[in-house]
């Protein structure tokens, strides 16, 4: 009778974990907010469609509207006038898209990779806003490129100020479209969610009018609406270098105002930047308990 020995069990195996360390978590706020760049300048067709609605905005409905607005303006074209909010609009939709695409990291398995990584997930989140506010931004300068073909002089001052606008826009509606795209599953229903939240952000914040004589619900509404305080200061930034009647730049961008206090532009800003943080805090919460 053969007897035979059980083979020896196997040594149990350890792993090992690497702990998340600040240092570990900045690199990959660097890789994601390189990744997004990469993914940006790759894509060439996004570049140039994403063109096609400032310029539309600009030169088609502007100059079709300007018979009826002429006497309105006091000299000043109504293409002037929207670009200021063309801008901002063209930062709206590069961001919220930028942030949509994480929907698609999802659905092909990428997101969970990232989220499984020893680095903590608030990481991952803030590199991906800061990789949506720069391509908003690079998107945003890109139509500043064509700010002569409507009367509006170039200047290193206003590109700057505008730059540092536009970043903290882009950064603050990343966060919002990653608050959003927390719990949805599939692109299609990302797209839908989109468009019902663009349109109102777009025809609440005073990017297409003035800011005077609204009626009431209007006006709560526009000063509730938090795109209403980067498009304000941008155009601001537009209008201190336009050659016009100040009179006339007055009445098409007065003061934003809560009662009878005008807000200063820091202040404005200050309400984006608020704003933009607790997206970014409340999308990491969501993306804590994603699974």
């Amino acid at each position: 009778m053969t007897m035979t020995t059980a083979p020896a069990a196997s040594p149990p195996v350890a792993v090992r974990v690497p702990q998340s360390t600040l240092r570990g978590d900045l690199r990959a706020v660097k890789v994601v907010w390189q990744r997004e760049l990469i993914r940006f300048s790759q894509d060439k067709l996004r570049i140039v469609t994403s063109l096609v609605q400032p310029l539309l905005y600009v030169f088609v409905l502007g100059t079709g509207l300007s018979a009826l607005t002429r006497d309105a303006t006091g000299g000043v074209s109504l293409p002037t006038f929207i670009y200021p909010g063309v801008l901002a609009l063209s930062v709206l939709f590069t961001a919220m898209f930028s942030a949509a695409s994480i929907v698609w990291d999802r659905e092909f398995g990428f997101l969970r990779e990232m989220l499984v990584a020893p680095v903590r997930r608030s990481a991952i989140i803030t590199g991906k806003c800061l990789g949506g506010a720069t391509v908003a931004t690079i998107q945003g300068l890109i139509v500043v490129a064509i700010a002569g073909l409507v009367d509006v002089p170039y200047s290193p001052v206003m590109i700057a100020v505008l730059f540092g606008e536009m970043m903290l826009l882009g950064f603050s509606l990343t966060a919002l479209g990653l608050v959003i795209a927390a719990r949805v599953r599939q692109i299609q229903s990302m797209m839908g969610l989109m468009q019902m939240i663009l349109m109102p952000l777009m025809f609440l914040s005073g990017a297409l009018y003035p800011l005077r004589d609204l009626p009431g619900w209007l006006n709560v509404m526009v000063k509730i609406n938090p795109l209403t305080y980067a498009v304000h200061p941008i155009r601001q930034a537009v209008f201190d270098h336009v050659h016009a009647a100040p009179g006339a730049l007055a009445r098409l961008n007065p003061p934003l105002t809560w009662g009878s206090w005008e807000l200063p532009v820091p202040v404005q800003l200050g309400v984006v930047a608020l704003t933009g943080l607790v997206f970014l805090l409340v999308a990491v919460a969501e993306f804590n308990r994603a699974d």
